[in-house]
């Protein structure tokens, strides 16, 4: 979990998604914060139940724009 703050959960869920969404906010200017649950365990030397996991963070000020922009996605695609 991110602690400060300053940022504020947008999307959890699968790594495809997660990462359709991180391209999608970099193309718009927002600086995305992801956190992979995978990738923390591995490093940790540990195991993960829900693989493939990532949540997107995004500081407050662009949280607006950010959800806006992901409403617009055709997930059909």
């Amino acid at each position: 979990m991110i602690m400060d703050s300053e940022y504020i959960k947008i999307f959890g869920g699968n790594s495809t998604e997660s990462n359709r969404i991180e391209q999608l906010l970099r193309k718009n200017d927002i600086t995305p914060i992801v956190k992979s649950e995978s990738e923390s365990a591995r490093l940790a030397g540990f195991g993960t139940p829900l693989p493939h996991i990532s949540e997107i963070y995004v500081h407050k000020d662009e949280e607006n724009k950010a959800l806006e922009l992901i409403s617009r996605l055709d997930w059909e695609e």
